[in-house]
């Protein structure tokens, strides 16, 4: 950032939305406005509250935007494995969709300059072919609820962006890790730590993948970046890599080797369907690779954390958890 500027950041309580924060938060240049739903949330001393009910992003919004420069927008209904709404689609689009729309509606009426909202890969679809990584200008092709939800967000934005002149950057983050990842990267790491004997040694695929810190770096860059406007970007570390390789070197940065065993992909993927568990066979064994090369060129971007140093410090951080 080249100029002091006032920055307001929703979901500032979430994994993405907190390390945000705290990197803004840090930076001589920025004024940072945190949004947070939740009592007792720790937000650094710099950070300017803003507290708000928790479903204002599916209700009217007042929020007071004027003065702010920049606007990230963390928050969402976050996608999870099992849902238990009997209409998935409606819920998500409530607040992906309507929240969203309303919240830069709010914003271009208040003036704000730039509106960056955190995607997800999951509206380019759920799995790629060997050599046929997913670009940011690929057809979107999403497969389940919150895809579909991120999408039609993302359409109305760029609709909205054209009525109002308010410039809208789209981030599609692939899985993202780091300190205190939770769901399967968390579980992936349990195994390892409890030395199991995993049936995971013969995976061929290749998947994508970005660090936390590699992710805020992007977001950072686009707070201002000229050439950010009106884009969407992909996010990955650039590094791809197998679920074998993926535990093995995970297993490094825990100074707990793992300990693999070679299992045809196909009987994995099948056992996974037979126990009703195929989208994480899916996950396991298929391919989901990204080209980040837009990314790169466009904003002059090179993933400043390598994937050696972010396992462990994501490692380190779960390993300070058991403690």
């Amino acid at each position: 950032m080249n100029q002091r500027k006032t920055v307001f950041v929703t979901g500032a309580s979430g994994f993405v939305g907190a390390a945000l924060v705290d990197r803004l938060a840090s930076a001589d240049d920025c004024q940072v406005l945190a949004l947070v739903r939740r009592e007792g949330v720790t937000l650094p001393a710099n950070a300017v509250p803003v507290r708000v009910s928790a479903d204002y992003l599916a209700t009217e919004s007042l929020l007071a935007l004027e003065g702010v420069d920049v606007l990230v927008h963390c928050a969402a209904r976050v996608h999870v494995m099992s849902d238990a709404s009997s209409d998935p689609l409606t819920e998500y689009r409530k607040v992906n969709v309507d929240g969203t729309l309303k919240l830069a509606q709010r914003a271009a009426h208040a003036g704000v300059k730039r509106f960056i909202f955190i995607s997800s890969i999951k509206v380019n679809g759920e799995a790629t072919q060997p050599g046929a990584p997913y670009t940011a200008d690929d057809v979107p092709a999403p497969c389940d609820p919150y895809g579909v939800s991120k999408k039609e967000a993302e359409e109305q934005l760029k609709i909205l962006a054209k009525k109002t002149g308010m410039e809208v950057v789209i981030i599609r983050p692939v899985l993202v890790y780091g300190p205190g990842v939770k769901a399967n990267f968390r579980s992936m790491m349990n195994w390892l730590n409890k030395g199991l004997v995993l049936p995971l040694g013969a995976i061929r695929n290749q998947r994508s993948l970005v660090s936390l810190d590699n992710l805020i770096d992007l977001i950072v860059v686009c707070l201002d970046h000229p050439a950010a406007a009106n884009q969407i970007f992909l996010a990955s570390d650039g590094d791809d890599m197998s679920t074998t390789e993926l535990l093995t070197r995970m297993g490094i940065a825990l100074g707990k080797p793992a300990r693999l065993i070679p299992v045809p992909a196909a009987l994995l993927q099948l056992g996974a369907a037979l126990i009703g568990r195929k989208a994480i066979g899916q996950r396991l064994c298929g391919s989901l690779q990204v080209d980040i090369a837009k990314t790169r060129r466009l904003l002059e971007w090179t993933p400043p954390s390598t994937v050696t140093a972010a396992l462990r410090k994501t490692a380190e951080s779960f390993q300070g958890s058991l403690k």
